[in-house]
């Protein structure tokens, strides 16, 4: 399909890029393509595929190449790609996973050689940590942490390790909100001999209000799962670069692992992708209303999210890089761990369930479900203490949800 003589703006791109009506029957929108295999227009087409598949050689600008097997790819995914690249401002390429941990963790054995160092902010999302401490170290690869925003220790961390291949941040901080200097750790990664990537895990505020690529980060990940998706109803996974090097390193790994996202959900997430910023910029609009509100209650001691931070730096850092503070939010309640725990049970639009990110509010008690996997002395250093509850707000109404909050906190 012909391209416009002029430039599109992203609004625009999500829904045409990578997607030819002619080529599926006149559909307006990509339909399914529910196959495992695919027939070659020539065995000259399928070697060629096939050298392209195993790094041999390089596709050409603007080819067309063959499809072989969905494990490595398939036109759902394909046209996915193409239509996430807009969202992110920076990228150029995308690869599509069957859930936000698989792309995490196929980033890591793509580009952390046998014995190297990962260095990460803390706290991290459990499943991620989880990864670090029962993966990859009893594999061989050092991995170490620092308390987000944290600059100096970072710095620090870098330096201390010669073998350092990549940096993951992720920023905002789960479930603390703590926000990290992307800037600053790219410029540490760049002056560091072993030129370690960074990733930063965008999924809290991207790829609406938070553009890590644009700050000089080699990879953005997330769990599509949330707020790309924003209905709870796939699990996905994305990885986004403006080289197309690296996401072709990780598609390589991906057909070895298997864990390409499947043709239904890729449909589904594609199909999602026009109301991002429309359900992002409502959440955060809620979020926000909702969040200053609730820090003036008496029965809530503290309520972490970036329009409120007391703290300075993390003031500059949220200026910086943010556009707005998102719809997720941490809040302690007066009574530890049985206050939470009632304060979740009372509550009647909001549901407490785990994931975030959706049309609907949820809130959970990271202590004991998302975050439980940490030791106690994890938890101690990231601030996750007993009253911790963590809120994704959804696209009700503010004040039903604002309502909600403070008949379960009564």
């Amino acid at each position: 399909m012909a391209k416009p003589p002029y430039r599109v703006r992203p609004e625009t791109a999500i829904l045409t890029r990578g997607f030819d009506p002619r080529l599926s029957v006149g559909a307006a929108r990509p339909p399914v393509y529910r196959t495992s295999t695919f027939v070659f227009s020539s065995p000259e087409a399928a070697e060629r595929a096939f050298a392209i598949a195993l790094g041999r050689i390089s596709p050409t600008e603007n080819e067309d190449v063959d499809l072989i097997y969905a494990r490595l790819s398939h036109p759902n995914a394909e046209i996915l790609e193409d239509q996430l690249v807009p969202l992110e401002r920076g990228a150029t390429c995308a690869a599509v996973f069957n859930s936000g941990m698989a792309a995490i963790a196929t980033c890591c054995f793509a580009f952390l050689p046998r014995g190297a160092a990962l260095l990460h902010t803390r706290p991290l999302y459990g499943g991620t940590q989880h990864l670090m401490h029962q993966l990859l170290e009893p594999l061989g690869f050092t991995t170490v942490g620092v308390p987000a925003g944290d600059r100096d220790a970072l710095a620090r961390a870098a330096a201390a390790l010669p073998d350092l291949k990549l940096v993951l941040v992720e920023t905002p901080a789960n479930p603390t909100l703590r926000m990290s200097d992307i800037a600053h750790t790219v410029e540490t990664a760049r002056s560091h001999p072993a030129r370690p990537l960074v990733a930063v895990d965008n999924t809290f505020l991207g790829p609406t209000f938070q553009h890590p690529l644009e700050l000089g980060a080699d990879l953005v990940v997330y769990s599509a799962t949330k707020f790309l998706g924003g209905q709870s109803d796939i699990l996905a996974g994305v990885v986004l670069t403006r080289d197309p090097a690296l996401v072709q390193e990780l598609r390589g790994l991906r057909a070895l692992f298997g864990n390409i996202l499947q043709a239904d959900e890729s449909w589904i997430l594609d199909s999602r992708l026009a109301t991002v910023a429309l359900r992002m910029n409502r959440q955060s609009k809620n979020a926000q209303r909702i969040a200053e509100r609730l820090a003036e209650h008496p029965r809530v001691t503290r309520v972490y999210y970036p329009s409120l931070f007391a703290d300075t730096e993390q003031q500059r850092i949220r200026d910086a890089q943010a556009d707005f503070p998102g719809s997720v939010f941490s809040l302690e309640v007066e009574g530890g761990k049985r206050g939470a725990f009632e304060f979740l049970r009372r509550l009647r639009i909001a549901r407490n369930a785990v994931s975030l990110g959706g049309i609907e509010t949820l809130a959970c008690h990271p202590r004991t479900t998302t975050h439980s996997e940490l030791l106690d002395q994890e938890l101690a250093e990231a601030g996750i203490t007993d009253a911790l509850v963590r809120v994704s707000i959804g696209t009700e109404h503010w004040r039903d949800l604002l309502a909600d909050f403070e008949a379960a906190l009564e």
